[in-house]
């Protein structure tokens, strides 16, 4: 029997989100949101108060096919603070050919801050992709973002044994570069079972928090968090504008649940706001 669902045939999507956020007195506003393809924001959301947005980003078609390409842009502006998530988990299916890409592109002011928490993205065998994303940060912005990869659909018995999936960070902080990586996952490679690569595990996560410094207390905390999977590899880089969390293992549930244990810590330093989970990853 052939576990590998079939190759969609459908078109290729170019769609384009374009979002704004102002700042107006005591709240924080959606002021500008235009799109192109099957990108959406359908409301500005308050459930921390007028002075945090809450967008929710749908991609109606479900998933991303070869040769799709998504952008997601978003400016926040002085002062200004934003919270962007996602409805449900992101799918890239097998390509028989065209590469697939996700672009983000943040622009984030002067005092105001931006969170991207999406749900986990899951990688079919064979599919082709690329993800890029490019942060810009004023004077006194900040960012924390994470980004969680499911190798494979483990829980049917597929593993990650074709096709690739590229990687791209750039972050900057008033036009000095800050932080710049970028890699290339390919399906079945040696970098699959290494040690310097993913040691076997099928779910790989990062978080970044760039743009404030993070106190030494604050990165002891942070390290002294455990995993609720047992052999899940885990580890924390401090630099001096930017903090980097990475988590191996085999349940997509485990890597957030940790991810969301440091954002837990990090938000009241970095936004001045204690921790509110998204009330869509709750439906």
């Amino acid at each position: 029997m052939d576990r590998h669902p079939p190759t969609l045939i459908s078109p290729q999507w170019q769609a384009k989100l374009d979002l704004r956020f102002t700042r107006r007195q005591d709240a924080t506003i959606l002021s500008h949101r235009s799109h192109h393809g099957p990108l959406r924001v359908q409301k500005a959301l308050y459930p921390e108060g007028r002075d945090l947005c809450h967008a929710i980003v749908l991609h109606p078609p479900a998933g991303i096919c070869g040769g799709d390409e998504l952008t997601i842009a978003a400016g926040v502006g002085d002062a200004a603070h934003a919270l962007l998530t996602t409805p449900g988990a992101g799918k890239w299916y097998r390509s028989a050919g065209p590469m697939a890409s996700q672009k983000l592109d943040f622009e984030i002011a002067a005092g105001a801050s931006l969170e991207w928490l999406p749900q986990e993205s899951i990688v079919f065998d064979g599919a082709r992709g690329l993800m890029e994303s490019r942060i810009r940060l004023a004077r006194g912005a900040s960012f924390i973002g994470w980004e969680i990869l499911c190798l494979g659909r483990r829980a049917a018995g597929e593993r990650f044994a074709h096709g690739e999936l590229g990687l791209r960070t750039r972050i900057e902080q008033e036009g000095r570069l800050v932080w710049a990586e970028q890699g290339r996952i390919c399906g079945g490679s040696r970098l699959m079972t290494a040690a310097i690569g993913l040691a076997g595990f099928s779910v790989c996560a990062t978080l970044l928090a760039a743009g404030k410094p993070v106190g030494a207390e604050l990165v002891a905390a942070t390290r002294g968090i455990a995993t609720m999977e047992t052999g899940a590899l885990h580890g924390l880089t401090a630099l001096p504008q930017l903090l980097v969390a990475r988590y191996l293992g085999h349940s997509s549930e485990a890597a957030r649940t940790w991810l969301v244990d440091i954002w837990r810590l990090l938000r009241p330093a970095m936004t001045g706001r204690e921790a509110a989970l998204p009330r869509i990853w709750s439906t």
